[in-house]
């Protein structure tokens, strides 16, 4: 038989065959064992390049192992369609409507991912913006505010004036909206918050159950989440009611404060501002405003403040002490305040330094010169009153029952960690179901009004401002206590919400009666691999595992933990960049297929080196995988037709010669290696490449023994080399698979198993004796009986060093077992 290998015309033809049969569609109950395989779902912003690619066909790989291994696997789907670049191409492209441009996102994506083949159950697909997904995003929202997660608070908050919206603060790369590059400012508005501090400490010491997780993920979790053990130490302001709490983890250090800094965006500036003071409060804060606050309060940045007139009382000596606002103090962290003291902490020293104010030196060490620079090592107490003499982390608990028993200060353990702010003033997103009504106050929109449905016929502004604003359809409504007049709320919900729960979903995507079946749940969850990006180490996964805790304690579900085993990949980069279509350096994912086809994609983004590190996208390495399958498939045609109608039985194969059990050794040997790969720790790479080598032997069998062919090694060799690239090249398995006559497809058959009696070799002991003494005794594989294993063992550089320049008085050769070389001299 020869036939051109035409990868186009059969993967089209598979991949069709694979939707008619629904081959990918998994059953909600097996007597397999489960496994649930996800890969973090992508927001529907535009064609897909190779670098997103690359993520699917890892998890596919995964996903059709699982499969042929006995395994029930859920590898679904979805996109995550709600978010602010939906409706800034609304405002830009002349009001089209964020969903009509996302529909048309996603329809293009689902299509560019159908012809990469991946076994995604398309059943199960979801969408966060469909009204059957966002209405349990609002009943999640309804139970945490029940449960008094959710709060509302005037805060200090990022403000994009292009995006007209709150950002977290992770959405701030250096001063400026991710998104859109705008210059991110400061505005104090009343926003949602869910209460993710309330979790801190669980979320903290549970990382360390995460065995499966990379290890620098959970080390950025645990440096986000932030715990310190300290002391929360009040200071009275002199002449006024107010307090300032300042949280410290040096209370050893309390006899040193000489001043009191706040940050720019702490409401207590305006409260303790003097008359005579506000000019040079308000000319800093203006001047503050225009910087980025991550550069301001960076090691090293210059400082600068200004003076607010008001003075607070040490407590623990009674001195009055400068208030000042400060450029490096946040406000987010900590109370926004906090106790300086210059001698003791580099930033303070140098602010100290600026505005000429007291230094007082509190611990004492050696090199504890503090003409330069703060002493930030530890040492002896001094100028502390009644702990002086002592050493200063040794006196530290003392110090903590001290100020609890003069009722100044208390134990207390904080996180860097901040509640998760959640309201957007966009109109592409979950609406927050809440209801204001002059008379009940704030309300809860009751569950048989979900969802809140975001209104289809609305207008935007080239401002950026939401629509929902000024829709009154929308906005005026009625009480549901009183039945008055009320209006909702127009903010809606970050998308962070969204993708915080939806790998529960895909469980039941389409339960209109309930969030989900929780004995489904249940029975499918944890998640047992998770495949997505290191950049959302701590956004998307800690969220994730905050919901998943506030649903366990719902008694919802019975795991505490959403993702057992986490998998990040590295990037593609072209031209020594990301890719990205504002540089020119994408590589599209069609061009590829229509020129190499799917499975020469798939397996050199496989192949580029080992999938958790960044690669370099190479043309010719596409062009080289393409030559490989080629290959494979050139050498099958040479025999396929003499085998496909034998069924490869063991008793029956009988190897002629040393090169046909060299041959089946290579097979099973291969069949560990790729099994191991894959199933280790994903090294797709070392896996194809084993193949390769395979390919080649393979070859060289089949060149040199022409028409005299062990047919039956030939079948036991063709299916099972099948079976092993399948979940890597599908499309040419499966039509390779067909041609040797099986009825099952291919995704629907059982991996590889190894044949340890074919690795087995036979060992023959070398022994060496010269003058009648033993100097060496070697173990060497042999395959069979030859005189060839003489001259092979004389020729052997450990043993010539033994015999090199004596006399060979005999040579005792035992068949497979043993050469006694007898040496004199």
């Amino acid at each position: 038989m020869e036939r051109e290998y035409n990868p186009v015309e059969f993967e089209k033809k598979w991949q069709k065959v694979w939707e008619e049969k629904k081959a990918f569609q998994t059953p909600q109950n097996s007597e397999k064992p489960k496994f649930y395989n996800l890969i973090m779902f992508p927001y529907p912003s535009g064609t897909l390049h190779v670098g997103h690619v690359k993520n699917y066909t890892i998890g596919d790989v995964v996903a059709r192992y699982r499969k042929m291994t006995g395994y029930n696997v859920l590898h679904p789907f979805g996109y995550d369609s709600f978010g602010l670049p939906a409706e800034n191409a609304a405002i830009k492209q002349g009001n089209i409507h964020p969903e009509k441009w996302t529909l048309k996102n996603i329809d293009i994506i689902r299509n560019q991912i159908k012809k990469m083949g991946i076994s995604y159950d398309w059943s199960r697909e979801i969408m966060t913006s469909s009204e059957e997904y966002y209405k349990w995003t609002q009943w999640i929202f309804i139970k945490m505010y029940e449960k008094g997660l959710v709060y509302k608070k005037k805060a200090a908050v990022n403000w994009c004036d292009d995006c007209k919206t709150v950002l977290a603060n992770e959405q701030v790369v250096n001063g400026s909206c991710e998104r859109c590059g705008h210059e991110v400012e400061i505005k104090h508005l009343e926003q949602w918050y869910f209460k993710i501090t309330d979790y801190a400490e669980r979320l903290l010491s549970d990382i360390d159950k995460l065995d499966e997780w990379p290890e620098n993920v959970k080390i950025m979790q645990k440096n986000w989440i932030g715990k310190s053990v300290g002391a929360e130490v009040e200071f009275k302001i002199e002449g006024k009611d107010e307090t300032i709490n300042v949280f410290t983890t040096r209370p050893d250090t309390l006899w040193g404060v000489t001043f009191m800094a706040l940050a720019p965006e702490s409401p207590l500036v305006d409260i303790l501002t003097t008359d005579e003071n506000k000019k040079d409060v308000s000319d800093f804060l203006k001047k503050v405003g225009l910087e980025d606050r991550f550069k301001r309060t960076a090691e090293g940045a210059k400082k600068d403040g200004a003076f607010t007139g008001s003075y607070a009382i040490n407590p623990v000596n009674n001195e009055k002490i400068p208030i000042y606002v400060a450029n490096y103090i946040l406000y987010e962290y900590g109370t926004g305040a906090i106790m300086a003291v210059p001698a003791h902490d580099q930033r303070d020293y140098e602010f100290a330094k600026v505005f000429d104010l007291n230094i007082r030196q509190v611990i004492d060490g050696e090199n504890a010169d503090i003409s330069e620079k703060a002493f930030t090592e530890d040492g002896v107490m001094i100028n502390s009153e009644n702990f002086n003499g002592k050493k200063n982390r040794i006196a530290l608990k003392e110090i903590l029952n001290w100020l609890e028993e003069e009722k100044i200060g208390k134990q207390k353990t904080q996180y860097k960690l901040r509640d998760w702010l959640i309201s957007r003033q966009r109109y592409w997103g979950a609406p927050i179901p809440i209801i204001y009504c002059d008379n009940c106050g704030t309300v809860p929109v009751p569950e048989k009004d979900l969802p809140v449905k975001l209104p289809k016929d609305v207008k935007f502004e080239t401002t950026g401002k939401s629509p929902l604003v000024d829709n009154k359809d929308f906005k005026e409504t009625k009480c549901p206590i009183c039945g008055g007049t009320a209006h909702r709320e127009v903010d809606t919900m970050d998308t962070f919400v969204d993708s915080s729960w939806y790998y529960l979903r895909y469980v039941n995507p389409h339960k209109n009666d309930m969030i989900f079946d929780s004995e489904d749940v249940n029975n499918w969850l944890p998640v047992d691999q998770y495949i997505g990006g290191v950049e959302h180490a701590i956004l998307h996964l800690l969220y994730s595992r905050f919901i998943t805790k506030v649903l366990h304690d719902m008694n919802l579900i019975n795991f505490e933990e959403p993702f057992k085993n986490l998998y990040t990949q590295g990037m593609i980069y072209k031209d020594g960049a990301k890719m990205s279509k504002s540089k020119g350096n994408v590589v599209s994912p069609e061009d590829i297929i229509n020129k190499f086809g799917t499975d020469s994609l798939r397996t050199y983004i496989l192949f580029m080196g080992p999938p958790e590190k960044d690669t370099e996208w190479n043309d010719s390495g596409v062009e080289g995988v393409y030559r490989f399958l080629n290959k494979v498939w050139n050498s099958y045609m040479k025999f396929i037709d003499e085998v496909k109608d034998i069924k490869f039985d063991k008793s029956k194969l009988n190897l002629k010669n040393k090169e046909e059990k060299a041959l089946r050794r290579k097979l099973h040997q291969i069949i560990k290696k790729a099994t191991n790969d894959i199933e280790g720790n994903f090294q797709f790479n070392t896996a194809i490449s084993a193949m390769m080598e395979l390919s080649n032997e393979l070859n060289n069998y089949l060149k040199n023994n022409g028409n005299n062919l062990n047919y039956m090694l030939l079948r036991e060799i063709a299916d099972n080399f099948a079976l092993m690239l399948s979940p890597i090249a599908p499309h040419i398995s499966e039509e390779l698979w067909h041609l040797l006559n099986h009825e099952s497809l291919v995704i629907d058959s059982n991996w590889p198993t190894v044949d340890e009696e074919a690795l087995k070799v036979d060992e023959l002991t070398i022994v060496i004796q010269v003058n009648g003494k033993l100097r060496s005794q070697l173990n060497v594989s042999v395959e069979e009986d030859s005189e060839i294993i003489k001259k092979l063992a004389l020729e052997d550089e450990k043993i010539l060093k033994h015999i090199e320049g004596k006399s060979i008085v005999k040579v005792i050769y035992v068949p497979k077992k043993l050469v006694n070389i007898v040496v004199k001299g």
